[in-house]
C-alpha cells in the first residue's frame, strides 16, 4: 500500500504536540502571573480616598496609637473605623483651613461619613476576627504591612487563602510580644533589629516566636471551617 502521508508530517505532528503543551503550560503560566500581579491584587497600588490619609505622619511623626481610630480592634471582629468626630478632635484645631481637610470639616458639618475607598477586603465567605489575632500576638503589621512608612495607605499581601495558610501554619514565625502588637514599624527580631524580651535578647539565631506560642497557646488552624463558616 502506497504511503499517503511524506514523512515529513511525522515531525509535524510531533512538533504540534510539543507545540500544544508549550501553549497550554504558557496560557497556564501567564494566568498565574497576572492572578498575582498587582493589576489583580492591588498590592502597593494606592487606591483614590476622599482624603489623602497618612499613616505614617500619624502613628510615627504624630505617635498616635492604633486604638485611638480603631477602637474595637481588641474586642471585635471588626478593627472599627474611626468617625468624623474623632478627627476633628484634634483638627477642630490643627489644620483647620487647610483645602485638603475640607471632605472632613463638611463630614462633621453635614452629620455625614466620609465614603473612603475598602484597601483590605476579604470576600464575604471569609471570616476574620480581629479581637483573636491581636491577642494572640499578630500584631497589625503583619497583615497590614509597615504602616508606619505609609504616606498613603495601600494593600501589604495578596490577603490570598495561601498566604493566610503560611501564617497559621508556621505561626511561630509571625507571633509577637503583645506590647508589641501596635508597633508601626516592627521589625522581626534579626541582628539589625534584636528585640529584649522579658529580659532575654532575641536575634535570627535565638527565635522568639516558639516562646510566645507556647505562652500565648495559638494553634495551628488549618482546618476549612476556622475561616470558611
Amino acid at each position: 500500500m502506497p504511503q499517503i502521508f511524506h514523512r515529513s508530517f511525522n515531525t509535524i505532528a510531533r512538533a504540534s504536540i510539543v507545540g500544544v503543551v508549550l501553549l497550554i503550560a504558557a496560557i497556564g503560566f501567564i494566568s498565574w502571573r497576572v492572578n498575582r500581579s498587582a493589576y489583580i491584587t492591588y498590592v502597593k497600588e494606592p487606591l483614590p480616598q476622599p482624603v489623602p490619609f497618612s499613616h505614617r505622619h500619624h502613628t510615627v511623626t504624630d505617635g498616635i496609637d492604633c486604638r485611638y481610630c480603631h477602637t474595637t480592634v481588641e474586642t471585635s471582629w471588626y478593627a472599627g473605623m474611626p468617625s468624623t468626630h474623632t478627627c476633628m478632635t484634634c483638627h477642630s484645631q490643627l489644620w483647620v483651613h487647610s483645602p485638603m481637610l475640607a471632605p472632613v470639616r463638611a463630614s462633621y458639618r453635614e452629620d455625614k461619613p466620609i465614603e473612603w475607598t475598602r484597601v483590605n477586603t476579604l470576600p464575604d465567605f471569609v471570616y476574620f476576627n480581629h479581637a483573636i489575632h491581636i491577642h494572640k500576638g499578630i500584631g497589625c503589621t503583619t497583615c497590614h504591612g509597615q504602616i508606619g512608612k505609609m504616606a498613603i495607605t495601600y494593600r501589604a499581601h495578596t490577603l490570598y487563602m495561601r498566604w493566610c495558610l503560611s501564617c497559621h501554619n508556621h505561626p511561630a514565625r509571625y507571633v509577637r510580644p503583645r506590647a508589641q502588637v501596635f508597633d508601626p514599624i516592627y521589625h522581626r527580631p534579626s541582628e539589625k533589629h534584636p528585640l529584649v524580651y522579658e529580659g532575654v535578647v532575641y536575634t535570627r539565631q535565638m527565635p522568639l516566636g516558639r516562646l510566645l506560642v507556647k505562652k500565648y497557646r495559638i494553634q495551628s488552624l488549618i482546618s476549612c471551617d476556622t475561616c470558611h463558616r
